[in-house]
């Protein structure tokens, strides 16, 4: 059930329960804030903390108080909870620890958390173990300790796992507008999902940050994307640690190309939410998506005064997905009228410090480089330090840059090469204007690429994981013949427990052949692999040096174009895995691979298969014919349905290779572990 958190988070009226220094941080700071509503200290022998009179109890209070800061014990935080339920309270924050998040120390852990969640019934809690919010917008506060924002009138909201990372996001000098900064806790009731929902519909929220450890509620998850989508507003998400995946011992190619954050990267990009890999660039994104929101093309302009800057973005550009179109004809004549012959046109543009201080010069030179193929242009500005220098040289690009903004409509960015070169008054100032002010070339850039990704997500839920299980590897002999039943191609074959009867297999079966061992995993690697056996007596004799205990026969699959590799696995935390890579000898050679999450479109896998290195291959390549897209895709649909008819139980699919000719694809090698 989906709580509503909009009165917790926008309250009206506050109670801090306890007297320590934690709550008495709470009410100094939302008075400093200039909290508009009531502030309501409860304390069972204080006469007044920081001012306010103190009332004895929760139903001592003159009304139920819309969000509760409970700074007690957390055996005591149980009783106050279901005091503020049973008054009919909008929320309440949980600041002690020592419930589930504890439960490797304290077994009793589980048990309080149960409890907690009982006594809150349908009141929304966040936590507990959790700092608690900051609402910037309307100066409220729950929250026990030092923090570094100021007022907006809007901006983004951040919510954290982490109470720490969120105080340090708290002390940005950025010039980010924060609304909201928001700790989750272990979410006990309240998860990160649920609450970014409520921050969404704050219409003063422009874009939501999100900083993950652990995603726990799947739908709830895929909510929050949708009501994203239907806002408009964007969502970007640095994710952090480990996925249960990881933890898990595995014997295929599959589990390890997936690798141990496969599951959260194709959920993200399932789902259309960006994704920063640190916090300097989490921060530079939602300062950008705050002022234009997604970038409808990954193509920059950028523009200095010198050719080391220009050079020096150019080759920061070079590993991110991001184009410097050329320069047309229109932007070479204005860039000519504005500069003169001595300055060498080109994207990125040095356009050398000739016309500094003439600010009609400067705004031609950067309104000329705007242009409706380029998604944002970029001025590169390192402004001098105000302590030891005179920035007031610099004023002229500031005025120039807001009267090209102004004159052209275009999206305008100033950069500065380093963080601590764009002074937050100066940033501030630029934000203003609906110019984005990056700290740092390298994180404007990284903003700018993830800014720029493909919105489309898809529209099918994701197929939920099973439980992590105690799961049995299948015979390749079985495997094949069960995949076989959902559509997958398999080899002519024939099974034998014994060296007696392998001669009479390998006759049935037909020339050339390959002959596999059975009960060992990793054939290939122990020699229980011999390929293109021409004669019962060459099967044979390979058989007897094979330390099996039994024998696969099958036909010798000719007419190899390419390769592949189909694998499936149950990733507790996101889904089901599907790994799409080079195939045979080449799985940890190249280790080109991509991940999608169960169930996907035609269209997800058809351009998942064309991301890969090996792509060429597939349509012909000097000379080669193609392969057969549509058996390959039949394949792959049939992997697929397997997966979905035994979601309950299903651990493991690996097909490879899976051998692609012009006509066929047929899985050659197939592993398969259920959960009995």
């Amino acid at each position: 059930m989906t709580r509503d958190l909009k009165r917790l988070l926008r309250p009206r009226s506050i109670a801090v329960v306890g007297g320590g220094a934690w709550c008495r941080q709470v009410v100094m700071q939302s008075a400093r804030m200039g909290f508009e509503g009531d502030i309501w200290p409860v304390h069972p022998t204080a006469e007044s903390i920081e001012g306010y009179p103190v009332f004895r109890s929760v139903d001592a209070l003159p009304a139920a108080p819309d969000a509760t800061f409970i700074g007690v014990n957390r055996e005591a935080t149980i009783d106050i909870v279901a005091a503020l339920s049973q008054r009919g309270s909008s929320g309440a924050v949980c600041f002690a620890s020592g419930f589930l998040e504890a439960q490797a120390e304290d077994t009793f852990g589980a048990d309080l958390q149960a409890d907690l969640l009982d006594a809150a019934g349908e009141m929304p809690v966040l936590g507990p173990n959790c700092y608690g919010f900051i609402n910037y917008l309307d100066g409220a506060l729950l929250w026990p300790d030092q923090h570094g924002g100021r007022r907006v009138e809007g901006g983004v909201a951040i919510v954290t796992q982490s109470s720490n990372i969120a105080i340090n996001l708290t002390m940005q000098s950025r010039a980010l507008p924060l609304a909201y900064v928001v700790t989750a806790g272990n979410q006990a009731q309240s998860g990160i999902s649920e609450i970014g929902m409520a921050l969404l519909e704050d219409p003063r929220v422009t874009a939501l940050g999100l900083h993950i450890e652990g995603i726990g509620d799947l739908r709830a998850f895929e909510a929050l994307a949708t009501k994203a989508r239907e806002l408009n507003k964007p969502v970007v998400a640095i994710k952090v640690g480990r996925s249960d995946q990881a933890r898990r011992a595995t014997i295929s190619h599959t589990a390890s190309l997936a690798g141990q954050d496969a599951g959260a990267a194709a959920l993200l990009r399932r789902l259309g939410i960006l994704r920063a890999d640190d916090l300097s660039t989490f921060l530079e994104t939602l300062k950008l998506l705050h002022i234009a929101g997604r970038l409808p093309q990954n193509t920059v302009a950028t523009i200095s005064c010198s050719g080391g800057e220009a050079s020096l973005a150019a080759d920061t550009a070079v590993t991110l997905p991001l184009s410097f179109p050329a320069l047309n004809d229109r932007q070479k004549t204005d860039l000519r009228a504005a500069l003169g012959s001595r300055v060498a046109l080109a994207n990125p543009l040095d356009y050398h410090t000739y016309i500094w201080r003439d600010v009609p010069a400067m705004t031609r030179t950067f309104a000329a480089m705007a242009d409706s193929d380029v998604a944002i242009t970029i001025l590169i500005v390192d402004f001098p330090r105000a302590d030891l220098c005179d920035p007031s040289d610099w004023d002229c690009v500031i005025e120039a840059v807001k009267e090209a903004a102004k004159q052209t409509g275009s999206l305008y960015a100033v950069a500065a090469s380093l963080p601590e070169l764009m002074p937050e008054g100066v940033a501030s100032d630029f934000l203003a204007s609906d110019i984005v002010p990056f700290s740092g070339l390298s994180e404007a850039l990284a903003a700018c690429a993830i800014a720029a990704r493909p919105s489309a997500a898809s529209a099918l839920p994701v197929l939920l994981p099973s439980a992590p299980q105690s799961a049995e590897l299948i015979s390749e002999a079985e495997a094949k013949e069960a995949l076989a039943k959902y559509g997958l191609r398999i080899p002519r074959s024939r099974q034998c427990s014994d060296l007696p009867r392998v001669r009479d297999c390998s006759t049935a079966v037909g020339y050339p052949q390959v002959l596999k061992g059975e009960g060992i995993a990793h054939k290939t690697e122990t020699g229980a692999v011999v390929l293109n056996l021409t004669t019962s007596e060459e099967t044979c004799a390979a058989a007897q040096s094979m330390n099996a205990t039994g024998f696969l026969i099958e036909e010798m699959i000719g007419n190899s174009v390419l390769e592949l590799l189909i694998g499936v696995i149950s990733d507790p935390a996101h889904g089901f895995l599907l790994t799409l890579g080079a195939g045979g000898t080449h799985t940890e050679l190249l280790q080109d691979s991509v991940s999608l999450l169960l169930p996907v479109t035609e269209a997800e896998v058809t351009n998942a298969l064309n991301s890969l290195r090996i792509a060429p291959r597939l349509s012909g390549y000097r000379g080669a014919p193609p392969v057969s897209m549509p058996a390959i895709l039949t394949a792959i649909r049939a992997v697929e349905a397997f997966a979905v008819a035994h979601a309950e139980h299903l651990q493991e699919i690996e097909i490879n290779p899976l051998i692609c000719t012009p006509t066929d694809a047929i899985a050659a090698d197939a592993l398969l572990r259920l959960a009995r």
